[in-house]
């Protein structure tokens, strides 16, 4: 099987490149190689590679920037992703595509479905909203895979923002009444891989669908659960306060949902995938990557 990873150089992107064998042939593309805002450069990529799946990994994802840049957020978020859709359903090839919990508003008491309405607050999530409406207009052939917090090696993660933090300060004040699941960037691809290798199954089961990590947590316990794995694995010399603030004492350009979590009983259900628990995907990361690459973790803006 060959699949086209675009945005191949982000954090679900390389991790989809990492999970390429002789049997899931990855072919990853970064920016660089294929800007998916130029409509006539996806048909020409398309058939130069003639994948038998595409998985897109690019996006616009500065959630406060979009703000001030909605028509770029619109074009790479909606327009590409039509584009993207257009060129695979002629040339039948399936589109996984990533989503968002942040196409919700989040006053739900309970996780999100599949089916429930969406109510973006800001640019983004309304951009990726559309996203999702003109892919699932251009092909039937697709999956949709909304995720939240996402986490891993490389990039401007919260993981990464947490650790610098804790080495500069001696006490953090995190936001501590939204609430969600994060995300690993690994188990992502992981379930990535996993739908791809069913591909037969995938004829009855296109659609949209929720991954989410178990349990939930506030951004405020997360980062919590962050400084002290980072002090077990030694990656701190000394452990800070975390304080947990409302959302209104740290004002943002983009409002957020104040609950992100999705239920992912249909992915289970339809895929046989069941929700990873992020603890055990933190403490890897930490153990190994963060740990591994302190230089990295230090640069991160």
């Amino acid at each position: 099987m060959k699949i086209l990873v675009t945005g191949a150089d982000g954090q679900v992107g390389t991790e989809m490149v990492r999970l390429a064998d002789a049997e899931f042939r990855v072919v990853g593309l970064t920016r660089g190689d294929l800007d998916i805002a130029e409509r006539d450069a996806i048909t020409r990529c398309l058939d130069d590679h003639e994948p038998d799946l595409l998985v897109n990994c690019a996006a616009y994802t500065a959630v406060d920037q979009a703000e001030d840049e909605p028509d770029l957020a619109y074009r790479v978020n909606a327009d590409a992703v039509g584009w993207l859709g257009e060129a695979c359903d002629s040339r039948g090839v399936g589109v996984i595509h990533f989503s968002t919990d942040y196409v919700f508003d989040g006053t739900k008491h309970e996780a999100y479905v599949e089916d429930d309405i969406p109510n973006p607050l800001n640019v983004y999530g309304a951009s990726k909203l559309e996203g999702e409406d003109r892919l699932r207009a251009a092909t039937d052939r697709h999956l949709i895979l909304r995720v939240s917090w996402v986490f891993g090696r490389i990039g401007r993660s919260f993981v990464d923002t947490i650790l610098r933090l804790a080495r500069e300060r001696t006490e953090l004040r995190v936001v501590d009444d939204q609430v969600g699941a994060p995300s690993p960037a690994d188990a992502i691809a992981a379930t990535v891989r996993s739908i791809a290798e069913r591909r037969e199954d995938l004829e009855d089961a296109w659609g949209t669908y929720h991954f989410s990590t178990v349990p939930a947590v506030s951004w405020c316990g997360f980062a919590r659960e962050i400084v002290v794995m980072a002090m077990d694995a030694g990656i701190l010399a000394a452990l800070p306060r975390v304080r947990g603030i409302a959302t209104n004492e740290w004002p943002s350009k983009a409002p957020r949902p104040p609950s992100s979590r999705l239920c992912a009983a249909k992915l289970r259900t339809f895929l046989g995938v069941a929700p990873p628990v992020w603890r055990a995907s933190l403490e890897q990361y930490l153990g190994g990557g963060a740990k591994a690459s302190p230089i990295q973790v230090a640069n991160l803006g």
